[in-house]
């Protein structure tokens, strides 16, 4: 029997992807491994909308929780991780459904992606550089070498910006030109869940308002007794850097509110034209009855002589 695919649920922040995983792993016999560079941080869990126990319905997930706030994400630490799962996963005929927006760590999976290396040195000066101008003066530099890479790049994320600057200096080529074409090392079925512009918005602001009901306030005050202003990347997370302005008395918490609803619907955007771009991906309409089973029927034709149900 060959070994399963992997299946892949992507799409925008707030499309319901967690729950399509879910479905998806309990009808195949599956597990899922999360692909949200932020559900990897140990103990953000309102503002990243990670899954509770109860909420997985007893299916197994795999690399939530695995990094501290303190530590600066790693694709590459990622990548090697989550295909050691998926591998484990397929040898034991169990299907890996990989969940998540970051569509940098999905590739990383999926894809035949080697990450350059790095020059501390280098790094270094670029990061005394980011403490003294600020990401939005570096992100500008960046549009002017890659305008790709400046395009899928927040403003605000002073790291990656960082390491996009790095990675041209070390190679001479755009750092977009390290995301070659879509080469797959896995036998996978890509499935995209969206909402129209309208009604994504809204489930966001509801997304939100519920963070706040669920105590974000005060997950965020915990988490800067552990250390996160010390992370170069939790610190930065959507949510997390409007709270900790709110923390610091730069906002109050209303305004904090309506920057976190702003600031994630723009990612979202960036989210949606990244996946856009991916031609594997087959698109199915958020919250349709009919999600689950057509998903269902990509898998079956995909893995016509395995045990799909």
């Amino acid at each position: 029997m060959p070994a399963p695919p992997v299946v892949v649920v992507v799409g925008p922040t707030a499309a319901g992807k967690s729950d399509l995983g879910i479905e998806l792993a309990l009808a195949l016999g599956g597990e899922v491994v999360n692909a949200d560079s932020m559900q990897l941080y140990r103990g953000m869990d309102v503002g990243t909308a990670k899954l509770s126990p109860d909420e997985r319905r007893g299916v197994a997930h795999h690399l939530l929780d695995i990094w501290s706030v303190r530590e600066a994400a790693s694709v590459a630490d990622y990548q090697r991780r989550a295909r050691l799962e998926v591998d484990r996963l397929r040898a034991g005929g169990r299907v890996p459904v990989l969940v998540g927006g970051s569509g940098l760590y999905v590739r990383a999976v999926v894809d035949r992606l080697d990450f350059p290396g790095t020059d501390p040195e280098r790094r270094a000066l670029l990061e005394a550089e980011l403490a003294e101008v600020g990401s939005g003066a570096l992100h500008q530099r960046l549009a002017g070498l890659d305008p790709a890479a400046a395009a899928a790049i927040l403003p605000s994320n002073g790291r990656r910006i960082v390491r996009a600057l790095e990675v041209i200096d070390l190679t001479g080529r755009p750092f977009s030109a390290s995301l070659p074409d879509y080469e797959p090392v896995y036998d996978a079925v890509v499935v995209g869940v969206d909402f129209d512009a309208e009604q994504l918005d809204e489930r966001i602001g509801r997304r939100v308002d519920r963070m706040w009901e669920q105590g974000f306030v005060e997950e965020v005050r915990r988490l800067e007794a552990e250390g996160l202003r010390d992370g170069v990347t939790a610190s930065r997370a959507l949510g997390y850097a409007q709270v900790l302005a709110l923390l610091d008395g730069r906002w109050d918490e209303a305004t904090a509110r309506v920057q976190t609803a702003l600031a994630t619907r723009r990612f979202a955007r960036r989210q949606r034209s990244w996946f856009r771009r991916d031609p594997r991906v087959t698109w199915l309409e958020g919250g349709s009855p009919e999600m689950v089973t057509r998903a269902m029927a990509l898998v079956r034709a995909r893995w016509s002589n395995g045990p799909v149900g």
